[in-house]
Order: C-alpha cells, then structure tokens, then sequence
C-alpha cells in the first residue's frame, strides 16, 4: 500500500479531486505521485472488491510525467491538472475496450474519447482504471461473465449497487477520487447510497454524451433518459467535474447549452418525501432523510412535508420503464406513444410543482443495500423495483439530481438524493453540500 501522503499527513488516495488538482498546481506533490499512490492503492485492495477491472498504469504514469513537465514549464493547468480519474466500461476511453461487461465485446477499443471523457482529459485529468459493470449497465447489481462480482466495500454480503457499481466501490475505497458513470435508472445514485459516496444525476442534455459503439438503432426510450456523470467523494468534486464535462460537443444532437456559471444558489423552499408514491421507507431510510431535512432546515432551507404531483409513477410510466428495461420492440405504436404523452402530462406537472418547491428531498431507494441475489427471483425484483419509484421518475422526467451520504445504520451508508428543476444542477449542488457538511464524509475506507 501507498504510504505517499499529502502536506496534511493524508494519505494521497484519501484526498478529494480538488484538494489533490490544488497540491498538484502549487507544486506540493507531483502528479505521478497522485496517480502512483492510486496505483498503489488499486494494488492493495482492488482484488478484494473487484471494482477496477482494467488499469491504465503505463499510460496513466506517461501522462502523469508530461503532467508534471508542462507545470514545471509554466504552462497554464487546466482545473482537475493531474489528476487520476477512473471511467466506467461503458463510456469510450480511447484504446481502451469499451466492453458494457460481455465477452463478445472484448475487443471493441474506440479510437476517440466519449466527450465527456475528452473533457476531463482537456481540463488535465488523467484516466487511471476502467471500472465493473453489469451486463450493459441493465442491472441494480454490479456482476457480469466477464470480470465477475464487484463486492460492497462495507458488507460483502450486501449488493455495491449498479450499474456504476464498480465506480461506487472504487470510490469508497480510495481507489480513485473521482469517476465517470451513467444513470438510466439509477445507475448514478443507487451506487451511491450503497458505497457512501455522491454523485450527480444531471439533467438530460446537459453532458454530452456519445459512443462509437452504440448501435445506430438505439431504442428512443434509452436516447432520452440515458445521462452521463460524475461520481466522488466530495460534493465539491461533483461541481468542479459537472463544469468540466458540461462543455458542449457537436456529437450529441440532444446536447442543450445551457451556462453552468451563475449567482450562487442560497436557500430555497424543499418538498420532503420520506414515502415515495405511498411506499413506506425502512426505518433507517427514513431517518437520513429526515436527517438531511434538519441539516437544510439548519442551513435556511424552507422544508415542507408534501408529496410531488401524483400518480406517483404511473401505470403508463411503469410502462415506459418496463419497455425500456425489457428492450421490447413488438409493442403497438399506439400505445407508444400514448407512454411519451403520460411523459409529457408529468413532466408539466412536476415543473409547476418546481416553481413553489425548487427541490425535492427523498430517498434513493426505500431500502438499504439488499442482499446479492435478491434481484434475481420474481419478488425481489418486483419489491427492488418498487423501492426504485423515485430515482425512475427522476429518469423519466430528465431531471438533475444529486445523491450524498447522510450517515451510517446498521453498519451501511446511508444517502439521500436532492432533486431539482431541469438545469438546476447548481441548486441541487448547494443543497447537497449542506447536508454533506452537517452529515460528513463517510470515505474512504478499507474493505471490511
């Protein structure tokens, strides 16, 4: 293991994206320190939670040394210069296989980066791993024929989430201080809640995404819900990320340039829902949410017990989720489209709700972690799903959403998610960060 530490006496791999970009810039430590220690770290604790299934260590190192050459000329530093980021096996890395966690896409290497990718790789990140899956990312549960089981860092016994699940993991283990995932229906915050760590949903548009590996038929139900984000530790990586990967990209068609800067984001009115849709939180669930209300409520935030426009999630809407789930393509188009017009109806409903309530706080899902298998068998799926209702419909209406750890029951992190309008990234931010001050920073640990 890593024994390099920072000037406070931190270890390297336990400090934040912007701690380590500002010790890196004011010449406190190099950047092939920071990527070694985490190469180091991989090292040490990787095989016992198989998170990080492909590392980059030659090309991480290279770059690392030309990190370090530029700064010494007096080259201007990007903000994340030098630092060591990990990208799920889902997002093109350039000459490195894009796999979505099957055999028969072994050797799919993209030649360019997934823009987001090329961003943070613009603004000096330094892409380190690539991290667990499930197969193509449709699955609550990180575990594929491929690379095999990513294991919760807390609880084996327990799932790390998915689909960015190895991302979570990594993560909590001080594997890497800031990763790239997606959410199609969760896949962002679920892993979040499991590992102890956050992570931003952003609105639908606003980071770029693309792939040369996506097929061109991809279904319409994926092209609208599907996001690319970041995952940390820290809220404060999350914004400094959510700046960088937000910058526009003529490969994506659905892209929406909407400024990031803006006056700060203060205190706003919040609708609490500790039972989503009716659905009874666990006990444990429903404390951390209630914890995080008193720490905005503490912080100025005006919080209101209220649920947000019902239904819920209606049957059309489970409908939606189920034919994109399913991939099902033999379905009338009729009733399609009637789905995208129950879309539409809610989406309308929840912007009028917005404008009394900015955010929404809930919880991720109504139960903590559940056990590995538990999603393979008729009622659990049924019973995970319906805990799920909230970070769906987050999905189906294209809405940012930020996911932070509020503290630990029974051994598991607990987490919350703070919802807000589209494009109100910065508001979700600000609210996150409050509860993450009042709550603090569970990781990063050792696996237990």
């Amino acid at each position: 293991m890593s024994t390099t530490t920072g000037a406070t006496g931190t270890e390297l791999w336990g400090l934040g994206a912007v701690e380590l970009a500002a010790a890196i810039r004011e010449k406190r430590v190099s950047s092939r320190e920071v990527v070694q220690a985490h190469l180091d770290r991989i090292e040490a604790v990787g095989p016992r939670v198989n998170a990080v299934v492909r590392v980059l260590g030659d090309e991480a190192l290279q770059a690392a040394g030309e990190a370090d050459r530029r700064l010494a000329r007096g080259e201007a530093a990007g903000p994340l210069h030098g630092v060591p980021i990990t990208v799920k096996e889902n997002v093109d890395v350039a000459g490195s296989p894009t796999t979505q966690g099957v055999v028969p896409l072994a050797d799919a290497v993209p030649a360019v980066d997934a823009p987001a990718v090329a961003h943070l790789r613009a603004a000096g990140a330094i892409p380190i791993g690539r991290t667990n899956l499930p197969d193509f990312a449709l699955r609550w549960h990180t575990d594929n024929a491929m690379h095999g089981a990513t294991r919760n860092p807390w609880e084996a016994s327990r799932t790390p989430g998915g689909s960015s699940g190895g991302e979570g993991a990594a993560l909590a283990t001080g594997m890497t201080p800031l990763g790239l995932g997606n959410d199609l229906g969760g896949s962002l915050r679920w892993p979040a809640q499991c590992n102890g760590i956050c992570s931003l949903k952003p609105t639908f548009g606003r980071i770029p995404s693309a792939t040369v590996m996506e097929p061109a038929d991809s279904p319409v139900s994926i092209q609208l819900m599907a996001v690319q984000g970041p995952m940390a530790r820290h809220v404060a990586d999350l914004r400094q990320a959510f700046e960088v990967m937000s910058q526009p990209s003529s490969r994506d068609p659905w892209y929406v340039p909407v400024p990031v800067a803006g006056p700060p984001a203060g205190p706003s009115r919040v609708a609490l829902v500790v039972d989503p849709g009716g659905r009874r939180a666990a006990a444990q669930v429903a404390a951390g949410v209630r914890r995080a209300a008193d720490a905005l409520r503490a912080a100025g935030y005006e919080v209101e017990e209220v649920d947000p426009p019902s239904p819920f999630c209606s049957d059309d809407a489970n409908r939606f989720m189920g034919l994109f789930m399913e991939g099902v393509p033999a379905v009338e188009m009729a009733g399609y489209m009637q789905t995208f017009m129950t879309r539409q109806a809610l989406a309308r409903a929840w912007a009028e709700f917005q404008r009394t309530y900015p955010l929404v706080l809930a919880p991720i899902a109504t139960e903590p972690p559940f056990l590995v298998g538990a999603d393979l068998t008729a009622d659990g799926i049924r019973t995970i799903s319906a805990g799920m209702a909230m970070v769906v419909t987050v999905n189906l209406l294209g809405l940012p959403s930020v996911a932070v750890p509020v503290g630990v029951e029974d051994g598991l992190p607990q987490a919350v998610q703070v919802i807000g309008p589209r494009f109100g990234e910065r508001s979700c931010l600000a609210a996150a960060e409050a509860i993450e001050d009042a709550c603090g920073i569970l990781t990063p640990i050792d696996p237990r």
